[in-house]
């Protein structure tokens, strides 16, 4: 939300090979469409964000506003009779959340989207992501995803492999909250007793929306505290080119106003964030990729101290033998716990 808050902005992104357009229009509602000409399949706009009241395509100028219409034909009366209430950009079914936007890739995807989230979007709600600014985004190419996103949901790793940046004091140990096939993780932290009996409503913020929020099956939202104020990282792990590949997108939003100070200091926030994962995580995962291709070992092990990994899994093998017709009936009835060792 945070990179097209105002009315008539749009993003453009290629999403595994699918070229998306999310766009605001003037009634303040967010939609998808696939971004593609209706005439004859061009472009209409490179990805990236933007402001536009109309996309005009760069092949033959045909127009559409930003609720999708074809509204302009370039010399149409040479053209030909149109229809053209039949010619606007094929719709993306969208879900707009707790300052987060979910596209599902197929127009004609029948997910309830009430079900997918399971009350995990009320949960976000108190995060405020709806107010925040966005300050910057960075691309960085990994292993197969699965194993890019694995380490998202992992503390065990993090005095070992990220002793040199976070520090070697980073507890190892993880709780698991969950909610439908999305978890928050988050460390344990001495200060919790004592709120043993206390409405949450009187819980410090920053127990209620710290960690790793994970949104299944390949977002996580993690938060850290620069200048007084709350950064989020918002990565989104995309399957590459072939299986050996993936795609990360890091979105960085914060509570903070776009200062100059506070621009400095987020640029170097960052530029620390990317590095750990482009250096630490994903160079690991990188080493990971080659050697499970030897084959050499024909099983992996998680232990019961990293069930983050094990319900991301769960879930997936789930999924990959549901019809689609069937998913929501999986999102509203959840899992087999025996899918799950740690669950």
């Amino acid at each position: 939300t945070a990179e097209i808050k105002e009315v008539n902005t749009y993003k453009a992104i290629d999403v595994v090979g699918m070229p998306v357009l999310i766009s605001r229009g003037a009634d303040g509602i967010a939609r998808a469409f696939v971004n593609m000409c209706s005439h004859r399949g061009a472009q209409l706009v490179d990805p990236g964000v933007g402001t536009a009241r109309r996309f005009a395509c760069p092949y033959h100028n045909w127009t559409y506003n930003q609720e999708g219409d074809l509204v302009g034909v370039f010399k149409q009366d040479d053209f030909g009779q149109l229809d053209t209430s039949c010619l606007g950009l094929t719709q993306l079914p969208i879900a707009e959340r707790a300052g987060l936007i979910w596209v599902t890739l197929s127009p004609d995807s029948k997910l309830d989207f009430d079900a997918f989230f399971a009350g995990y979007d009320e949960m976000l709600e108190f995060c405020d992501f709806a107010s925040m600014n966005h300050f910057g985004t960075r691309i960085l190419a990994g292993p197969n995803w699965k194993i890019s996103f694995d380490g998202y949901v992992d503390f065990y790793h993090l005095p070992i492999l990220h002793k040199n940046t976070f520090g070697p004091d980073m507890s190892p140990d993880a709780l698991f909250h969950r909610v439908g096939p999305h978890q928050r993780v988050t460390g344990p932290r001495g200060n919790w007793a004592k709120l043993e009996g206390r409405p949450t409503s009187e819980w410090p913020e920053s127990v209620l929306t710290g960690g790793v929020w994970s949104v299944f099956p390949h977002g996580s939202i993690a938060g850290f505290e620069i200048e007084g104020h709350k950064i989020y990282q918002v990565a989104r792990v995309f399957p590459g080119a072939t299986a050996d590949e993936s795609v990360t997108y890091l979105d960085f939003i914060s509570t903070a106003p776009k200062t100059d100070e506070f621009i400095a200091a987020a640029n170097k926030q960052i530029a620390f964030l990317e590095n750990v994962v482009r250096d630490e995580d994903y160079a690991t995962g990188l080493k990971i990729q080659r050697t499970v291709k030897t084959g050499a070992k024909k099983v992996l092990h998680f232990g019961r101290n990293e069930g983050g990994a094990q319900y991301v899994h769960g879930w997936l093998d789930a999924l990959l033998v549901t019809a689609d017709e069937d998913l929501n009936e999986l999102f509203r009835n959840g899992i087999d716990a025996g899918r799950i060792t740690n669950y």
